[in-house]
């Protein structure tokens, strides 16, 4: 067997036991079928940051973000911090193993209102995008309690002002509290904006008693 059929090979026999959401991904023929497997494995890496808030807590954005890079690399995803994307962009996600290869960049907030999930949002559509990548993931650390009402909140106040050239208002997301944006971008073409919630709340008294 030649090294080429080798090498397939063990990538077939390694996303075999990984599962079939990684087969979707490196599969996938459309930029929706790409993100629809995607979200089933960042839905994993967030659910994983959760079960696991109480050794967060102290985290700074940057930290948080490295855990979250660590959960998602895997088979034909590589994801890189702070790399140069007309600026130092938190999070570059690329899946080279697909054909074309494709590339998603994201953005880490701690909760701290709406003004400052907008501020990541104007950092990753006015900054960091070029409209050539997929789209883009704006997420979200929640360490205060309430995750639902503050995603409401956010979602709210981006469905009356409109940032960014937003094109009508949000949608929802395939992900619990998150939602979809759409974005009139200077390329010329509506650019999606995938808003994530992390929740990492942690009850104070809860942790005393633990």
């Amino acid at each position: 067997m030649s090294d080429e059929k080798n090498t397939a090979f063990e990538l077939a026999r390694m996303i075999e036991r990984k599962g079939p959401e990684y087969l979707d991904l490196l599969t996938a023929e459309t930029d929706a079928d790409f993100e629809k497997a995607f979200d089933v494995l960042l839905e994993k890496a967030v659910s994983g940051l959760e079960k696991n808030k109480k050794h967060f807590a102290s985290l700074s954005e940057e930290a948080l973000s490295a855990v979250l890079a660590l959960a998602l690399s895997d088979i034909g995803i590589s994801v890189t911090q702070e790399a140069n994307s007309n600026g130092h962009v938190d999070l570059t996600i690329t899946a080279d193993k697909c054909v074309p290869a494709r590339t998603k960049l994201g953005e880490a907030k701690i909760y701290d209102g709406p003004e400052y999930h907008l501020k990541g949002l104007t950092q990753l559509l006015g900054r960091y995008t070029t409209g050539r990548e997929g789209r883009g993931l704006l997420i979200t650390y929640f360490q205060k309690q309430n995750i639902s009402g503050l995603v409401k909140k956010i979602r709210k106040k981006m469905d009356q002002e409109l940032p960014m050239k937003q094109d009508g208002k949000t949608t929802d997301h395939l992900l619990k509290w998150s939602f979809l944006s759409k974005h009139n971008h200077s390329c010329g073409e509506k650019l999606e904006v995938g808003h994530v919630g992390c929740n990492l709340y942690v009850d104070v008294a809860d942790e005393a008693e633990s």
